[in-house]
């Protein structure tokens, strides 16, 4: 059975278990991690539930049957988004620690290899619907765990001062997962600068031919070290070079001479147009 990427359903989150209550129990695939079934939620799609809090499962993926560690199955978690001030929203974004400190799960200056094209491919499904349920969809950049060393990201629903996600923000989550179709002809980049949702690298997902692994916000180059910099260049599967939201951005020494500087309009528009921008303008968040 060859499979493409596990969701990853952390009982402890408010979000998950919601989620994977539309899609019932799916059939067993004879695996197990802890003595929890893995299933199959499609061909190629598998749910694993897990007992704790997602973002201290550290190396997960180490403890995954053999045959999905060999074929390099990406991890995807469903999960709860919070900020600051709490703006409702849809988020999608990679692994990793850029700075010296790991509060929130993983390893300092350490970054998860990244999957770009099946990343987008999550970016873009939410992105079209959300307008009708009062959200938008937006990148986040890196900023917290757990380490593993297969590729993965997040997937959440920031749902602000309310007791309970939406359930049409859940039902939207719980339709768009099982189906992701990595994106084919974009190009890939490590995004570097702007705020923490990634306004800029967003939009140019949503409008241009352009998937971002990594994305290290302007706030993470304060303490982000030339050897951090390359580390994230190097997860970010199949970059051709490195994109700035602005100018200044490349001026800081951590990123200096770390690949080719790429230009928004490297990459053609997409065929299909009228989204939404991503230029959310959020609060930094989790």
């Amino acid at each position: 059975m060859r499979a493409e990427y596990v969701i990853v359903v952390s009982e402890m989150d408010p979000v998950a278990p919601r989620v994977a209550a539309h899609w019932g129990t799916p059939p067993a695939t004879g695996w197990s991690v802890d003595g929890a079934a893995v299933r199959q939620l499609r061909p190629g799609v598998l749910v694993l539930r897990r007992a704790q809090r997602h973002v201290h499962d550290e190396r997960l993926d180490a403890r995954l049957p053999t045959a999905l560690r060999e074929e390099q199955v990406s991890i995807v978690f469903p999960s709860v988004h919070r900020s600051e001030q709490n703006v409702p929203c849809l988020t999608v974004h990679p692994l990793g620690n850029p700075g010296t400190a790991a509060e929130i799960g993983g390893l300092p200056g350490s970054f998860v290899p990244t999957h770009p094209a099946l990343m987008v491919a999550a970016l873009r499904a939410l992105a079209r619907e959300a307008p009708a349920i009062g959200l938008k969809a937006t990148y986040e950049a890196t900023h917290h765990g757990p380490y593993l060393e297969l590729p993965s990201f997040f997937a959440e629903i920031g749902f602000g001062d309310r007791p309970d996600p939406p359930a049409a923000a859940v039902r939207l989550l719980a339709s768009v997962l099982p189906d992701l179709e990595p994106t084919e002809g974009d190009r890939v980049a490590l995004g570097v600068g702007g705020g923490h949702y990634a306004p800029h690298f967003t939009d140019l997902a949503l409008r241009r031919r352009w998937a971002f692994g990594h994305m290290l916000s302007r706030h993470a180059l304060l303490t982000l070290t030339a050897e951090a910099a390359r580390a994230a260049f190097a997860a970010t599967a199949g970059a051709e070079g490195v994109l700035f939201a602005r100018a200044q951005d490349a001026e800081d020494r951590s990123v200096a001479g770390l690949g080719p500087r790429l230009k928004d309009g490297d990459s053609p528009r997409r065929e299909e147009d009228g989204h939404p921008s991503g230029d959310a303008r959020l609060a930094s968040g989790t």
